[in-house]
């Protein structure tokens, strides 16, 4: 868990990369963007690559609270997960976009790269479990490929040419997909 300057930092370096992109992301910048005195972004994270493990860190505590929200709530697998893209297109949007800024990164920083796989391993695990308990006769590959297909679906949204799918579509889109992936009820 982070001290609280360390959490304003993180956020305003979350806001920075959603915002401007890895160009935008600086020392000062966050500082502004965090309403903290000069030098003090550079009190909690020194270096810039300190800056954007900080800030990755931050972001798979924020996603692993997401993550264990998701489940076949009221109103099944279908609601759960077009709740959960819908969020990540909507209310989290910029997080989702940071997120694809570091992904990006992490091609390039090894210690970055580390972080990155380990949240992708956890949501690879959830997804796995769900496709097990929705009943997927092979919950592994199915799993793996809800995640491609979910990623796909925000990458779509937020960075292709598509557009940011309404609740009730993404119910539909995950409805269809789940249809093709799981036996008959």
């Amino acid at each position: 868990m982070l001290t609280t300057r360390a959490t304003l930092v993180a956020e305003a370096a979350i806001t920075l990369l959603a915002e401007r992109g890895m160009r935008g992301l600086t020392h000062r910048a966050v500082d502004e963007a965090a309403g903290l005195p000069p030098g003090s972004t550079s009190n909690v994270a020194r270096s810039r690559a300190a800056l954007l493990e900080l800030a990755l860190v931050h972001l798979t505590e924020l996603e692993k609270r997401g993550l264990a929200g998701l489940g076949p709530q009221q109103g099944g697998l279908v609601e759960a997960l077009a709740r959960f893209l819908h969020g990540a297109l909507h209310e989290d949007r910029r997080r989702t976009l940071a997120r694809y800024e570091l992904a990006l990164e992490a091609t390039r920083r090894p210690e970055l790269r580390a972080i990155y796989d380990a949240i992708g391993r956890d949501f690879r695990r959830a997804a796995v479990s769900l496709m097990a308990a929705a009943g997927s006769t092979d919950p592994d590959r199915h799993g793996h490929a809800l995640v491609a297909f979910m990623e796909g679906v925000m990458f779509d949204a937020i960075a292709g040419a598509g557009r940011e799918p309404a609740l009730d579509d993404l119910r539909l889109t995950v409805r269809e997909y789940l249809t093709g992936v799981l036996p008959p009820d």
